[in-house]
């Protein structure tokens, strides 16, 4: 007679330690799977759709053109420089930190941003300190201290050195100081934004040769800082001083040396792609391109000082426009020199005009402002009055926060 097996234990199903079957749906009550689908199917997450407005990750395919980063923050600068009131100047600063903080990348150049911030802080300390030392031509009333003021000769009357320091000078100075200031933080936004080595492709050709020139003497001397820094630790590595005049003498022959050498390799790379040689053009064209190119940067320098100056703001715009058009037509004829190629050249897409026009639009609401409201642009400081933020002016300083959601958003550090 067998003896039948004993019975088996019940467990819990957490306490199982082999291998068990999977629970259909009616054990965990979920509903049953259609047929023909699998479970695999069934965990797919669709990725979620981009926005047709929304604007894509940075790549190299559609990244924003370096020019229009430059048109972006030469507008913002013109509208800079046609206000003394440090609240539109402090929210010009805000929208340029913004775009910069959203649109930036981790390229080494993007980190200049910070240097220009405290470049115009430093600016705005200078200018205070030279009107405290050297006197300012605004009448005040609130005399805060005096400075003791040093005689100077009959021939330098006009000019003093010392004196009464009042609040209404010193309101003044801070003014312009912060719209210089102001000017020099929206060039570093460009610089923190755009790609030199991209921008360099995208010149004109004519002015390819020169751009070219500047590249190589920026870059000469960082690579010399490099070479020194490189034989002051193998010094220091072998015991031997790395301070003192001779130091220095015995350091700066290997460094010369290596910038000799990287000079002829430089050379010699760009004598291999053809670099300097020229096509064959006309007299006629030649001429012309020199009238036209002569001609467009006058104009261009006549357009900008009557936009800077308060006066000159009615034909300002006009000449600048028309300075242009001669020197792109200059640089048109002038680029059939030159018989290089560009790989892969930068395409000007429909962000680039977003972004370009963003800044334009800033620059010529502000520029109209002043014509119609000189007074909320330039507040007095005879007598000393507070100065208040005009709305719609502000407003069109907000157009500059286009780039942030238009232009290609950069991939994330780490």
């Amino acid at each position: 007679m067998a003896v039948p097996p004993p019975p088996r234990p019940v467990t819990h199903p957490a306490d199982r330690t082999g291998p068990t079957e999977p629970a259909g749906p009616a054990a965990t009550g979920a509903r049953p799977e259609p047929p023909g689908r699998s479970p695999a199917a069934s965990s797919y997450v669709r990725p979620r759709r981009r926005d047709r407005w929304e604007a894509p990750a940075a790549a190299r395919r559609n990244a924003l053109h370096a020019g229009a980063w430059w048109l972006w923050a030469l507008g913002l600068a013109t509208a800079a420089s046609r206000t003394t009131n440090p609240l539109l100047l402090g929210l010009i600063v805000g929208v340029a930190g913004y775009v910069v903080a959203a649109r930036r990348t981790a390229a080494p150049w993007a980190r200049s941003y910070g240097a220009f911030v405290k470049l115009g802080l430093v600016v705005i300390g200078l200018r205070l300190l030279f009107s405290m030392l050297l006197g300012s031509p605004i009448p005040g009333a609130h005399v805060l201290f005096t400075l003791p003021e040093l005689p100077l000769p009959a021939w330098a009357q006009g000019i003093r050195f010392g004196g009464r320091v009042t609040a209404e000078q010193l309101v003044f100075a801070f003014y312009d100081g912060a719209k210089l200031a102001a000017l020099l933080i929206c060039v570093g936004a460009a610089n923190a934004l755009a790609n030199p080595a991209r921008l360099l492709k995208s010149l004109p050709a004519a002015l390819y040769e020169a751009g070219v020139a500047v590249v190589v003497a920026m870059t000469f001397a960082p690579n010399m800082v490099a070479d020194v820094v490189r034989l002051r630790t193998a010094r220091r590595l072998r015991g031997r001083p790395t301070g003192g005049v001779r130091a220095i003498l015995q350091i700066g022959l290997p460094v010369l040396e290596g910038a000799l050498e990287r000079s002829v390799a430089v050379a010699a790379s760009m004598d291999a792609r053809g670099y300097g040689r020229s096509a064959h053009v006309p007299a006629l064209v030649r001429h012309t391109t020199n009238v036209l190119t002569l001609g467009g940067l006058l104009g261009v320098c006549a357009g900008t000082y009557g936009l800077l100056a308060a006066e000159g703001a009615g034909y300002g715009l006009p000449v600048l426009l028309i300075g242009l058009a001669f020197a792109l037509g200059g640089l048109r004829l002038g680029g059939r020199r030159s018989v290089r190629t560009r790989y892969r050249p930068d395409r000007w897409g429909v962000r680039a005009w977003l972004v370009s026009a963003s800044g334009a639009a800033v620059a010529a609401l502000m520029i109209y402002a002043g014509s119609v409201d000189p007074e909320g642009l330039r507040p007095g400081v005879v007598p000393l009055v507070a100065p208040g933020l005009p709305l719609w002016p502000a407003a069109a300083v907000l157009i500059g926060l286009l780039p942030a959601v238009v232009a290609p958003v950069p991939p994330k550090e780490g």
